[in-house]
């Protein structure tokens, strides 16, 4: 009996994230600590919170200060990366912030994130800056708006969230379990907080992860990016490039896909 829930391991003692069992699009890539081998057929990419309050110059963090210049370096890889996995027939599902008008579900602890004396205007906070009316992150507001550099296709899946984990109180898991994903690429903004919180509660639900370097910023010091990548390859899967991505895919061809 083949049991998909476990890795093969291929010598000198490389683990390949392809699971037991006949992978119907097997697809090797450069990545860190080792190569990996996944199944294309049961990959999506999760991209976090590449919204205008976080990555816009008249957003909230630049607003209250916050150098957002990282995350507007990711534009170009991005539109690149989801680009080639939409043409591969992978899903690329976007999780932002998008939180209640009236804020009914955000404990203090989410509201005072970036209010330290409860007067700055944390997640959630009444009152957007720079004049705006709108609350921070607000779903349907232009904070919580995926950025306009950014390329999104009808195709796409749009999952709002509402901590700093995409998976917490929100649909992404029944999402990805109804397209029969195992192995998620990851990249988006903060890349020590939300994507690290996303990531981590994947590790923790079973799935197989990859963090894209190159699609993934933080507006936190080098050293908390540093730690983000050092702690993903040793604790919760591994790490690769939207470059390693594209040779990956241009290698032989595989059985065409159909995803229902």
């Amino acid at each position: 009996m083949t049991r998909p829930r476990t890795w093969t391991y291929a010598p000198p003692g490389q683990p390949p994230l392809a699971r037991l069992g006949d992978p119907t699009h097997p697809l090797r890539l450069e990545a860190l600590p080792t190569p990996v081998e996944i199944d294309l057929d049961r990959t999506a990419l999760v991209m976090i919170d590449m919204q205008n309050d976080f990555c816009h110059p008249d957003g909230w963090l630049a607003g209250i200060g916050v150098d957002v210049s990282a995350p507007r370096t990711l534009f170009p890889a991005i539109n690149a990366l989801t680009a080639d996995l939409r043409a591969a027939d992978v899903p690329v599902i976007w999780v932002n912030w998008g939180n209640r008008p009236d804020r009914a579900n955000l404990p203090p602890n989410v509201l005072h994130v970036y209010d330290p004396d409860g007067r700055s205007g944390g997640i959630g906070a009444p009152g957007g800056p720079r004049g705006r009316s709108e609350a921070v992150l607000t779903q349907g507001s232009w904070g919580a708006a995926i950025s306009a550099e950014l390329v999104v296709d009808p195709s796409d899946i749009l999952v709002d969230k509402y901590r700093m984990s995409g998976f917490f109180d929100t649909p992404l898991d029944a999402i990805l379990r109804r397209l029969d994903v195992t192995t998620l690429l990851f990249g988006g903004v903060n890349a020590d907080q939300c994507v690290l919180a996303t990531l981590t509660d994947a590790a923790c639900l079973g799935y197989d992860c990859l963090l894209v370097e190159d699609a993934t910023a933080t507006t936190s010091p080098d050293y908390c990016l540093q730690a983000t990548l050092y702690n993903t390859r040793q604790c919760f899967g591994f790490t690769t490039t939207a470059g390693a991505v594209r040779t990956g895919l241009a290698g032989p061809a595989s059985t065409p896909r159909t995803r229902h």
